[in-house]
């Protein structure tokens, strides 16, 4: 539930340094979406999935180098998908965005894709092309939700593979609590179903035989007694972006945090059959306390996601 008494729900595009373009290929059902950072951003990730296809996420590591992550990639594709993120770092370099080396400068990228190529067409990817033209449309800064960018080729309730399934998308959401800001992205591309925690309704997920209403995905899971392969092609990866000053270590934080909202959405969630994701990156210098920021991180997420499943209106 969206605390609105005290919240005020603002474009993604209000949050300064921060802008989200799409690209998509709508016949073969997959795409690319880019937050780029105009100014870096410290970057932490919460990894609860089994089986991730990401790129340079030990960038988010706080063990690692503490420099500025210059774009977070959302993609379809699977692995192949991975391919976008050349895209986005030639956008950067023609720009003259990166770590300087001293012989070039280097983006710095992270990616995680979602698995997509049960619907439409497996043999069209997103490749370095599609990732370019995200950062292009991200100039307008004026990302839809739905079907787009990395939730083109999403879907839910998959226990029993795609034929029981249905579309899922690209969810949005930001809002101001005084100075502070928070913005969420994110593919909802979940084996589990869609619970809306406000009321307990199930809005999307897997459907009954018969195609009239939902069957329970938790409910079925219970009836498999013996080790099963469950991959029907999962994933939900996002972002929360925020104008707080946090370090990467306190980004990592919140990114767990966040990971409450896949909690109360969707069920079965973060499986071995799921890759799923969530960065959080600061670009900001407001002060703010990490317990409220994490906590509303989870809330901004929760409505993200609600939004990927109602926007997403194409049937399977």
């Amino acid at each position: 539930m969206l605390h609105s008494d005290v919240l005020q729900e603002i474009p993604a595009g209000r949050i300064e340094g921060l802008r989200i373009g799409n690209a998509q290929d709508e016949e073969a059902k997959t795409g690319v979406t880019v937050l780029l950072f105009d100014q870096g951003a410290r970057v932490g990730i919460d990894v609860s999935g089994g089986g991730p296809a990401s790129r340079e996420t030990l960038l988010a590591d706080p063990l690692t180098a503490d420099n500025p992550v210059h774009a977070i990639v959302l993609s379809g594709g699977s692995a192949y998908g991975l391919a976008a993120g050349d895209g986005v770092m030639r956008y950067l370099e023609e720009r003259g965005v990166g770590f300087d080396t001293g012989f070039a400068k280097v983006p710095l990228v992270c990616q995680s894709c979602i698995y997509d190529l049960g619907l439409g067409r497996a043999d069209v990817r997103p490749d370095a092309r599609m990732g370019y033209d995200a950062c292009l449309d991200a100039e307008h800064n004026s990302p839809f939700c739905g079907s787009r960018g990395a939730g083109t080729g999403a879907s839910v309730g998959k226990l029993y593979g795609m034929e029981r399934a249905m579309k899922s998308g690209l969810g949005i959401c930001a809002v101001q609590a005084g100075e502070l800001k928070m913005a969420a992205v994110v593919a909802v591309n979940a084996l589990g179903d869609i619970v809306d925690p406000s009321c307990g309704q199930r809005i999307a997920g897997l459907r009954t035989e018969d195609g009239t209403g939902f069957a329970d995905s938790c409910r079925e899971m219970y009836k498999i007694s013996r080790k099963t392969d469950l991959f029907a092609g999962n994933t939900t990866i996002g972002a929360v972006v925020t104008n707080g000053r946090f370090s990467k270590a306190e980004m990592g934080k919140i990114a767990s945090m966040t990971r409450c909202a896949y909690a109360r959405c969707i069920y079965p969630v973060g499986t071995m059959a799921d890759g799923d994701t969530i960065y959080a990156a600061s670009c900001g210098e407001v002060e703010a306390d990490i317990n409220m920021a994490g906590t509303l991180a989870a809330e901004v997420m929760e409505q993200a996601i609600l939004k990927a499943v109602r926007t997403a209106q194409e049937e399977i």
